[in-house]
């Protein structure tokens, strides 16, 4: 099992990076996310997986462990494959789509080309428990409490109902809220989480 690798970029897109090691060339299949982090640099260092099947051996790469621990996750889901997964990962971040399973958010997938509401909701359905003990959580270096989904009836809850109403999905507007002190009123919350979702500054 290959865990990481380090060298020269030799060619890059949003769906494919190589990575030359020792006059090797691997190439990985990767995410927005990480295409994005490797744009202007020379050389980098890639988490990979590999996936081997009868008629094929893929190998995948991630600019952090957050991104590639995501990605097993994902594909641990019954019907989610690799396309999936990478699809998902090019349009949220970890934390994200950790939030938006806490949240039970199933429009947070959908709204990714090629994600229809099953695999949205068994997307869901299968990693909520996991996600909700804390047993997987992304994104240390955001802030983002998974914690926050507020429960009904608190300030915090109003203020993301009230998000949801003017078009934002429920996992944004959760993880601007959660932010935010709940003591707070809820015009106030919801004020602020505004300015912090049209700068999108969380």
């Amino acid at each position: 099992m290959i865990y990481s690798l380090t060298g020269n970029i030799t060619y890059s897109s949003p769906e494919l990076c190589v990575i030359e090691c020792s006059g090797v060339g691997y190439a990985c299949k990767t995410t927005m996310a990480t295409y994005e982090q490797l744009v202007g640099r020379e050389s980098a260092t890639l988490y990979t997986f590999m996936a081997v099947r009868e008629d094929a051996i893929d190998l995948f790469g991630f600019a952090t462990k957050d991104e590639l621990e995501c990605f097993k996750l994902l594909t641990s889901v019954s019907g989610v494959g690799s396309k999936f997964a990478l699809a998902i990962l090019s349009s949220l971040l970890p934390d994200q789509v950790a939030l938006a399973i806490a949240s039970e958010d199933t429009a947070a997938f959908t709204k990714i080309k090629g994600v229809g509401n099953k695999i949205a909701q068994r997307i869901v359905m299968e990693l909520k428990d996991k996600i909700a003990k804390g047993t997987e959580s992304f994104g240390d270096k955001t802030g983002l409490d998974l914690g926050a989904v507020s429960p009904k009836g608190s300030n915090a809850a109003d203020a993301v109902s009230a998000l949801v109403v003017l078009g934002y999905s429920r996992s944004e507007a959760s993880a601007a809220v959660s932010r935010l002190d709940a003591n707070l009123p809820v015009d106030e919350l919801i004020r602020s989480a505004l300015k912090a979702l049209s700068s999108r500054k969380f």
